[in-house]
Formats: structure tokens, sequence, C-alpha cells
């Protein structure tokens, strides 16, 4: 099984997201007022939640949030029941924990390991959409408030001569293992300014304006690392909405062993057998973030799936 049919961490979200529903007013507001409607309460990006995980609420307690909400959004269905997210970042966190019935506020990278993909992905989506609502008041043309709609997924110019409809926006990277062009087996991994000593991972980078994912992998690796790339493969991709990201993994072979770090986003680059990257497992360091589509590249690499 490859890399695109397995569920990375934030994907698989169990949500009917219910596109129709958000243009219905009426509908979004009858569906927050039902008694079985759960809300999902956030803070400044991090979930809500008590000794069982990200805190649900309902009945009661979900119409005191929905009071002091800056925004709320609908996320979809859950077979009959609406799922919102209700965003309670203007409170001080404790006040906010206490109206949530929580005890603390945790970014979801902290939780991913204890929660089922999909309802890590359904946190995350919250997170994403609430981010982009705190940092989409104003529309950027004309500089008039922005108005929220379509249940959250939309928000309009205010100014009367502009009118400009705004949505949330993604931002897609490639991430790639890139592997030697001959034996033995090798890949290529680089220490990230900022990174600690001895911490390696794959590479990565922003898709720009004008070029496919293709040309972003070609770019960037010869850009950071002065790698020259062919056989550029699509190996899955992965939600990474911190804030709003897409990752799209691939695997590429370089045409040479030379590498030229840039000194700026990459401090070094250096090629790792199999053998060196599974004593680097044994002794404790790890391949990547568990939550993030390199460290499926990286095992994928090790157990020889193509």
């Amino acid at each position: 099984m490859d890399t695109a049919e397995r569920v990375l961490a934030y994907g698989g979200g169990w949500l009917d997201r219910a596109g129709p529903l958000r243009t219905d007013p009426t509908h979004m507001d009858a569906l927050l007022t039902e008694p079985s409607t759960v809300v999902l309460p956030m803070w400044r990006d991090r979930c809500l939640v008590d000794g069982d995980g990200p805190v649900r609420l309902t009945a009661d307690r979900a119409s005191l949030v929905r009071s002091a909400a800056g925004e709320i959004v609908f996320l979809g269905l859950d077979g009959d029941v609406a799922v919102f997210a209700a965003d309670l970042s203007a409170l001080p966190e404790r006040s906010a924990a206490e109206m949530a019935g929580a005890t603390r506020a945790l970014d979801v990278r902290a939780l991913v390991g204890r929660l089922e993909p999909g309802d890590a992905a359904v946190q995350a989506y919250a997170r994403g959409l609430l981010h982009w609502h705190r940092q989409q008041r104003f529309c950027g043309t004309c500089g008039a408030p922005a108005v929220a709609g379509g249940g959250g997924h939309l928000r309009t110019c205010s100014g009367g001569e502009c009118g400009r409809l705004l949505f949330p926006r993604i931002e897609p990277a490639i991430i790639v293992l890139v592997e030697a062009p001959r034996s033995p087996g090798r890949c290529l991994l680089a220490r990230h300014a900022g990174a600690p000593e001895d911490a390696f991972s794959t590479l990565a980078g922003f898709v720009e304006v004008g070029e496919s994912l293709e040309d972003a992998v070609r770019r960037e690796m010869a850009e950071e690392a002065g790698v020259t790339v062919t056989d550029v493969t699509y190996q899955g991709s992965q939600a990474w909405p911190f804030p709003a990201g897409l990752m799209v993994g691939f695997r590429a072979t370089a045409t040479s062993d030379e590498v030229r770090v840039d000194g700026e986003e990459l401090l070094e680059a250096r090629w790792f057998t199999r053998d060196e990257l599974r004593e680097r497992v044994a002794s404790g360091r790890s391949l990547g973030r568990v939550d993030a589509i390199d460290h499926r590249l990286l095992e994928d690499w090790l157990a020889g799936v193509s």
C-alpha cells in the first residue's frame, strides 16, 4: 500500500461538509439552536480540553459559548448532527476554559497522538477556519470591514463599491525524499536553520505562483541544496493547518551525489543509508514529526515501499 492510500494525521475527517447548507442563513441559525448540535470551542488556535480530550458541547453550555464567541463556523454534519466551532479568543484563557467546561487549551499537535485521525482532522479544520476569520477582518482591496457569511466559509467586503467575496485560502508546499542516483541506496536529509545539532529532515518548500508542484520540487531542491532531480513522483498529500497549509509529498532521484546547501534555509545536508537511519531510530532519534508526512515518506523508504 502506498502513502497516497493511507490516512495521514489531519486527514480523513468524518464530517459531511454539507456545502449547500451554508448558503441558507435561516437554516444555519436553526441548526445552531438544535438540542443535538455540537459546538467545538477553540481559544487562539488551541483546542479547549478536559481530561478526555477536546471538549464537545451541547445544549445549555453550547448556548453560553455561542453568546461569547467572536465567530461561529459551520463545520458540517456528523450523520444528522450539526457540528460548529466557536472562537473564544477574545476571552482570557482561564475564562474561556471555564465557560467551555474545559481545564486548559492545547495545540492540536499535542493531542494528535491520542486522537483518531478523523477527530484530529476535525479539530485542525476548526483551528484553520477560525484562524482565517481572525486574520481576514478587513478587505484587502478597499480596507472596509469584511462580514462573515456562508456558515463561516466566506467573508464579504462591506464597502458599497467593492463588495469583494473573500474565501479561505490554502498555502501549498512540497516535501521531498530525494534518493541518491546510484548504490548503495541513500536518501538526502538536511538540517534546517534553527534546528538543533544533528536534527535532520526531508527537504520542503512553498509552491510559487506560476509553477506546478513538480516545478516546485525541482526548483526547491536546486535552490536549497544545489541538487538537480529527476523522476519526480507523487507520494501523497496532507492537510497541514498551521495555519493553512497543504503538504504534497514526492520522491525524486538526484542526478549527482554533489550537495551545496544555501546556508540560509539549510545549514547542512548529507546522504543517509537505510542502516544509518535505522541506527538513529534505535538511538531514540525520530524520523521527523510523527504527525507529519515526512515521517511517512521516511518510513516508506526504509521499508522499501515505492
